[in-house]
């Protein structure tokens, strides 16, 4: 008796809990109307009901089993069909927690410099469809950023499951913002977004086996092939990034490289990011191909002076003596090369970047310098910022309320739809 009284207990508790996780709406994360225009689309919280809403099913469906069975089953039956559900609630808490702190940040007063970000990741989706039509399938919905700890920004790609929620598939793009990077001239952030770009363009595999080929073509040499290989997705984020931000976003990845020579020169066997020194020669290289030689040279001269490799690094030496011959194929195979995936286009096809773009990015920085608002695209707002950084004649913080007032300004009217009220869907037994 007191052992059905202890699991019955047991069950009773569980089902009071069951009924805690609540749907993800506007009010329920504590956004006020002032908050809105700052707010995930409709769209995103939909998404984000629905996948709670699946869980709950499963939580539902194990519930009821347990409910209907304990009494018949032997008590480690009961405590193995107890700790099931346990593991759906985990799941939905995981859930809840990940889209309650994304969506709530948009109440504080990093809810504008977030919308200004989402506002340049959704004109990065737009600049492909402008240029390469129904080359996604549908409406995608766009990516949301939010703040988090790290030293760099990172991103979580629509679609892949997450260790973090139990395996749960994401269903948006998310990309990560350190507190101190949520300035809107960060060219990293057009690199993260790249990065779900070409997942959601589908040449993720296509590109590495292409790697592969062209450099085993070339070398012969599995060692060079592999680390190249390996290397793709970091060295494609960096290439499309210049495409979307022209020279000024070369120039920003480099200053986030830019460390003591012993990290700078140091090869990490099994990493996916290529050693820094190396890769600095690829983005100038990028530089190059599209017609801006002058930059690539300054930038390597900048480069060169800042690391000697004689004074010693820890780099392969068959991975430093073959890169001058070997970066030029690398960047032509994942920028310049057609894709099945692209229609028979290459990269720099569906993100095109030219000599008028990037004079009409300088014109918009000296009018952010002059204290007045450019005519550019939000993703070429991000290089203005960069170069009128540069040029000391306007503070840092004056720049970055000048142009996260512009980009939120920018937003669309789905973008700043007030999410209605909806009643609370509750988990319930």
């Amino acid at each position: 008796m007191n052992l059905h009284r202890f699991l019955q207990a047991k069950i009773t508790g569980l089902s009071a809990r069951l009924t805690r996780l609540a749907r993800i709406d506007n009010a329920f994360v504590g956004l006020r109307p002032q908050d809105m225009p700052y707010a995930p689309s409709q769209r995103h919280f939909d998404a984000a009901n629905a996948r709670l809403a699946r869980v709950e099913q499963r939580i539902r469906g194990r519930f009821a089993h347990l409910s209907r069975s304990w009494r018949e089953q032997a008590p480690q039956r009961a405590l193995i069909d107890m700790a099931l559900v346990e593991r759906e609630m985990d799941r939905a808490r995981r859930l809840f927690g990940m889209f309650y702190e994304v969506f709530a940040q948009r109440g504080t007063s990093f809810g504008p410099a977030l919308a200004a970000h989402d506002a340049i990741a959704d004109d990065c989706y737009q600049a492909v469809r402008q240029a390469a039509p129904r080359i996604f399938d549908g409406p995608l919905l766009k990516p949301v950023c939010y703040m988090e700890h790290g030293y760099s920004p990172a991103t979580m790609r629509r679609g892949v499951q997450l260790s973090r929620l139990l395996g749960e598939p994401n269903p948006f793009p998310l990309i990560r913002i350190p507190w101190d990077r949520d300035q809107p001239w960060q060219s990293v952030f057009l690199h993260e977004v790249a990065h779900n770009l070409q997942a959601d363009l589908g040449i993720w595999q296509e590109n590495r086996q292409a790697v592969l080929r062209r450099i085993m073509g070339k070398t012969r040499d599995p060692f060079l092939a592999t680390v190249y290989g390996r290397w793709h997705k970091e060295i494609f984020a960096d290439l499309a990034a210049i495409l979307l931000g022209g020279p000024a976003a070369a120039w920003g990845m480099a200053d986030f490289l830019a460390h003591p020579q012993p990290r700078t020169m140091t090869y990490r066997p099994g990493g996916a990011h290529p050693t820094a020194y190396l890769r600095v020669y690829l983005l100038a290289e990028m530089m190059r191909r599209i017609g801006f030689a002058r930059d690539a040279t300054r930038l390597l001269r900048v480069w060169q002076g800042l690391y000697r490799p004689r004074a010693g690094h820890r780099i392969p030496p068959r991975l430093m003596s073959s890169a001058p011959r070997l970066i030029p194929d690398v960047v032509d195979e994942i920028a310049f090369q057609t894709r099945r995936n692209l229609a028979q286009r290459a990269l720099a096809d569906i993100i095109p970047f030219k000599r008028e773009d990037e004079a009409a990015i300088r014109a918009g920085a000296r009018a952010l310098a002059a204290g007045r608002e450019p005519d550019l695209a939000p993703r070429h707002v991000v290089s203005a910022a960069h170069y009128a950084l540069q040029t000391a004649r306007i503070a840092p913080k004056q720049l970055a309320q000048r142009v996260i007032a512009q980009l939120t300004a920018q937003l669309t009217d789905r973008q700043r739809e007030v999410q209605p009220q909806r009643p609370a869907l509750r988990l319930a037994a």
